[in-house]
């Protein structure tokens, strides 16, 4: 009791100074509404089962009913308007997934006829397409038609003729579908989830070339508005592509288009190990390059014609254009969530051009996250919107300190030296705040650190601004008069400069370094700690520094798994005495490459065939294998006429085929029948016994989280599990 009383004191001075602080930044309070919109949004994701509809409309109408009658009163306010805030996440989030509930395949289809209308047409390095298709219809009766689905056709062989195809054919294509895939183990990237709120309910492969049933077959003004849109870009794309050859060509027809398919494999790895990938996708680097290119070359072009310049509002007029440009490159672009958020916070900017206003950078920033959350709550658990918003945030927020502070600088040494070393500074710490933001974010999805960023950033981003954007920007103009190639050659002069730093600075010792995993939680304790630290602009912003210090120590709390297995018992992977992952070659390359992201390094040895591993402890033979771990016998099992003599003395059994008790003994059993109902499995050995994760468990029970459906049983054949073959043709992570 003496305690708690002489607690009391010390609490209440607490809240007194916190409440002082509070008031004195009122003006900062609206900017954190995206904040916890995102809180709720993440709440519903977070959920291990799909909530009731009416829990998150009940908690939204009562804490809408008492904020109304919470008026004069600040304390209850500032509890209430957060929590209403979190409410309406919630509820956009369910709302979404409710609305873009779409059929999707139960299991593998086997062959069939496929009819459909083509939305989207997207080249491939290769030579192939990766195609989308809408109106469907199929020749199997008992395969359940998909709204959309999207099948990638094989490049044309030598001697055979493909019959052009383009957004809004009807085409008809021999093919095999399969449901989106599932993550390759627990925590990776859900494809299946990307595709629930695409309408994507299937995936697949093409058997042949598609023939084309009839051309321009879409109806509607949407459906023709994203036609124009999709030819346009394709159109664009190949233009670009005949006049320059190779990634040179490819890399431009990024830059201007977003179509990043005819980049090389190489190329594109380059760009990712040398932290320059950001530069192939259309957002705010290029949305705010392209629209303030425009106004500033209008408003001077008018400049020089006295008749405009003093009798008409060039400046506005000039605003008004570069609003429409943004807005047809972001079109243009396929409207990623980078180039939205730009394109919302340029268009207010230029807005406020032409109403005479002054613009907030901050409060463009919140409103344009307001914006796509409501409309979009998905996106904010990809790595598009929380790299694009985590980049913009630290540069605004750190700029809202160091722009006063450099003006006074500038004002005291006018020099042109002096202004050129305060261009130099600033694209260094632009680069190291953009750089430090996003990190963090890139390693909690690709688990990858590119070390050397800053210097190619340095080098390759004023590049692409005072070069590449404004050859691009001619280009657009001459692309009607046939003579886009006057632009496109020393456009791609400067492209390939930047292809040379790409490969430069990637070729560079360590140059990419995987990382160990970031965990969920953490990641969202080191966000807030960020929204505190960016937010707020008195000395009380640096308490956020603590919780991003505790977000980024919980990378030291993951354990990696000691062994993992594919849907079907086919793929395993154990770890070695070295810490390395030994893989038994099948499962496919994504498979292969989410499991040495995200679990350790592949071992350089080989799966052993009829022998032993170079540590002694896995041993092979034609039933199986055996692995010894940690006192621990783990048997492999593949032969499914003997399993009693496959699985006898063995501790943990995992089994490629059913065997329906046929290792009862055994404290854990994980046969074909488990991975089928509950997907890849993981699995930790430790002192205190055995610790299994499954996809299914990881994703709960969510609506596109994996259903499995038996198949229909036969009168001559016993049922069987059904085959999920590995989908590495659409994992888009």
């Amino acid at each position: 009791m003496g305690l708690s009383l002489a607690l009391t004191p010390v609490a209440t001075d607490f809240l007194s100074a916190l409440a002082e602080r509070l008031l004195a930044e009122r003006e900062r309070w609206p900017l954190w509404l995206p904040v916890f919109l995102g809180v709720g949004i993440g709440l519903y994701f977070a959920l291990p089962g799909e909530p009731p509809s009416w829990h998150g409309p009940v908690a939204l109408l009562g804490l809408m009913a008492a904020l109304a009658f919470s008026r004069g009163r600040l304390a209850l306010f500032l509890v209430l308007a957060p929590a209403l805030a979190v409410a309406v996440g919630f509820c956009g989030a369910q709302l979404r997934s409710n609305l873009m509930a779409a059929p999707v395949v139960e299991r593998h289809t086997g062959a069939l006829m496929l009819e459909g209308v083509v939305g989207e047409v997207e080249m491939l390095p290769d030579g192939g397409m990766r195609v989308t298709l809408a109106q469907l219809s199929l020749d199997k009766e008992d395969v359940v038609v998909p709204t959309k689905a999207r099948i990638r056709v094989k490049p044309v062989k030598p001697g055979q003729v493909a019959q052009p195809i383009t957004a809004g054919d009807r085409i008809r294509v021999r093919a095999m579908l399969m449901p989106p895939p599932q993550p390759a183990m627990p925590g990776a990237f859900d494809f299946a989830r990307f595709a629930w709120f695409k309408q994507l309910g299937a995936v697949g492969s093409a058997l042949g070339q598609p023939e084309l049933l009839s051309a321009g077959e879409a109806k509607g003004w949407r459906a023709d508005w994203t036609i124009a849109v999709n030819e346009l870009r394709h159109a664009i794309t190949a233009r670009i592509l005949a006049v320059l050859p190779d990634d040179r060509g490819a890399v431009s027809a990024a830059l201007t288009t977003g179509d990043q398919m005819p980049i090389s494999a190489p190329m594109m790895q380059a760009y990712r190990d040398s932290g320059l990938a950001h530069i192939l996708s259309i957002s705010g680097l290029h949305i705010t390059m392209a629209a303030g290119l425009v106004f500033v070359g209008l408003r001077s072009l008018m400049a020089l014609i006295p008749a405009l310049a003093l009798r008409y509002p060039i400046k506005k007029w000039s605003a008004g254009l570069a609003i429409l440009f943004a807005l047809f490159y972001t079109l243009l672009a396929g409207s990623p969530v980078p180039a939205q958020r730009s394109f919302f916070m340029t268009g207010l900017i230029l807005l406020a051009v032409l109403l005479d206003r002054v613009a907030l950078s901050m409060r463009l920033v919140a409103w344009a996250a307001v914006v796509i959350l409501l409309w979009e709550p998905e996106e904010l658990i990809g790595p598009s919107f929380q790299m694009s918003f985590a980049a913009v945030v630290a540069l605004i927020s750190a700029y809202e300190t160091l722009t006063p502070k450099q003006v006074a600088w500038r004002q005291a040494h006018p020099g042109w030296l002096e202004g050129a070393g305060l261009y130099v500074f600033g694209v260094v710490m632009s680069t190291l705040i953009a750089g430090t933001a996003t990190a963090v974010y890139g390693v909690y999805h690709f688990n990858r650190f590119a070390v050397w960023s800053v210097v190619a950033n340095m080098i390759a981003v004023p590049l692409t601004g005072f070069w590449v954007m404004p050859w691009a920007l001619l280009m657009f103009l001459l692309l009607p008069l046939g003579l886009e190639e006057w632009a496109l050659v020393p456009m791609g002069w400067g492209v390939e400069g930047v292809n040379v730093v790409a490969v430069w600075v990637a070729s560079w010792p360590s140059s990419a370094v995987t990382v160990p995993i970031l965990p969920q939680g953490g990641m969202v304790v080191f966000t807030l700690g960020g929204a505190w630290l960016c937010i707020w602009k008195k000395s009380w912003r640096f308490w956020g520094l603590l919780p991003m210090a505790l977000g980024l120590a919980s990378m030291a709390l993951v354990s990696q798994p000691d062994l993992l297995v594919d849907s079907r018992g086919d793929a395993f992977a154990i770890r070695t005495a070295d810490g390395r992952l030994l893989i038994n070659g099948k499962g496919g390359r994504i498979l292969k490459e989410t499991w040495t992201r995200r679990a350790g390094p592949q071992a350089s040895e080989y799966w052993p065939k009829k022998s032993s591993s170079r540590d002694g402890f896995l041993r092979c033979d034609a039933l199986g294998c055996i692995w010894r771990k940690d006192g621990r016998v783990v048997a492999l099992v593949k032969d499914e006429t003997t399993p009693e003599a496959a699985c006898a003395g063995a501790d943990v059994v995992i089994s490629s085929v059913p065997l329906r008790g046929a290792c009862r003994g055994t404290k854990v059993v994980v046969d074909r029948f488990d991975l089928w109902r509950r997907g890849p499995h993981a699995l930790w050995f430790g002192p205190e016994g055995v610790r299994i994760e499954t996809v299914a468990g990881w994703q709960g029970d969510r609506p596109w989280a994996w259903h499995p459906h038996p198949r229909k049983k036969k009168a001559e054949a016993p049922v069987r599990p059904p085959v999920q073959t590995d989908r590495e043709d659409d994992d888009d992570d």
